[in-house]
């Protein structure tokens, strides 16, 4: 029987969803899965044959020591999704290398904690001059944390979110507010082994002038949805790209792919989340079941089980 540590957090504690139907659908696939938290310091991560990072969602306040722990539980058994991946993937700064590869992204300016942010802000609305509203969000935070959408003329407010944030040596992001998102919402496809499993309708998460309604832990306005044709084109070329970018000889066990229809009517991305995703089983049945069916295949047969580049 195989080993499976669910990474998840004390103060994630009640709040993933995913959890129990996961745990269920590995002992119905004949292995033994715990969750751990993964700042516990009396675990002996070597014990378990797999590591799943599932919902270690307080790592955006403390990332040095996420990804450190991270690179210890590589050195000593299977990760999963990979190192060279959660690296990456920690931070959303991996936007802009999609872009660069062609890959349609929400159009995204980083601020760095160098900069002076009205100038910054300023170059911005120059540069978006059509854009009534935008979006002011770190480049590491998880469910919409630390996130505010602003109409033009609150620059002043703007401002000052964006000083707090990089005042706290934060990279900042900024993005003209996509207001097809208030009727249509995302779209969230979810893959396992590379392979299309479901895709969910997640509501607009900003309300304008306010903070972010969903915290990291939090569901929020979550749907079964049928993703258009286009969605799905461009979610295959966001993996491949991504197995190209961090040279993968593996399809990721699970990736998430957040995804708007933009100005001109065609999907964009939003977020690619590979390290510790919602999956939203409970919205699509035998969902944890073919997740629980990867994790349980012989080494041998199993691709997703292959090491990856650890660079």
């Amino acid at each position: 029987m195989g080993t499976v540590a669910l990474v998840t957090a004390v103060a994630a504690t009640g709040h993933d969803d995913d959890l129990v139907p996961l745990l269920d659908a590995c002992a119905d696939a004949g292995l033994h899965a715990r969750a751990v938290a993964w700042d516990d310091p009396t675990v002996n991560w070597g014990r378990f044959d797999t590591v799943l990072l599932r919902s270690p969602w307080d790592y955006t306040e403390r990332l040095p020591e996420f990804l450190a722990w991270a690179e210890r539980v590589d050195r000593a058994t299977l990760l999963l999704n990979p190192l060279n991946v959660v690296r990456w993937n920690t931070d959303k700064h991996y936007l802009a290398d999609l872009a660069a590869v062609g890959i349609p992204t929400v159009p995204t300016t980083f601020v760095e904690p160098d900069a002076e942010p009205m100038e910054a802000l300023s170059r911005f609305l120059e540069a978006f001059a059509d854009a009534d509203e935008f979006v002011v969000k770190p480049t590491v935070s998880a469910g919409a944390r630390d996130t505010q959408r602003y109409q033009r003329d609150q620059q002043f407010a703007a401002g000052n979110h964006i000083a707090r944030l990089l005042d706290q040596d934060r990279s900042v992001m900024l993005q003209p507010y996509l207001s097809t998102v208030d009727a249509a919402g995302e779209t969230a496809l979810v893959y396992l082994a590379g392979h299309f499993s479901h895709a969910l309708r997640k509501g607009a998460q900003l309300p304008p002038g306010e903070a972010a309604r969903q915290a990291p832990m939090a569901a929020g306005d979550i749907t079964a949805r049928d993703p258009l044709p286009s969605e799905l084109t461009l979610a295959e070329r966001i993996l491949a790209a991504t197995t190209r970018l961090r040279q993968l000889e593996a399809p990721l066990t699970y990736a998430r792919i957040d995804l708007l229809s933009g100005p001109n009517g065609q999907p964009c991305l939003l977020e690619l989340e590979l390290t510790e995703p919602s999956l939203f089983f409970d919205q699509a049945p035998g969902s944890a079941a073919r997740l629980a069916a990867l994790l349980a295949a012989p080494p041998a047969d199993a691709a997703v089980r292959t090491r990856t580049d650890r660079a």
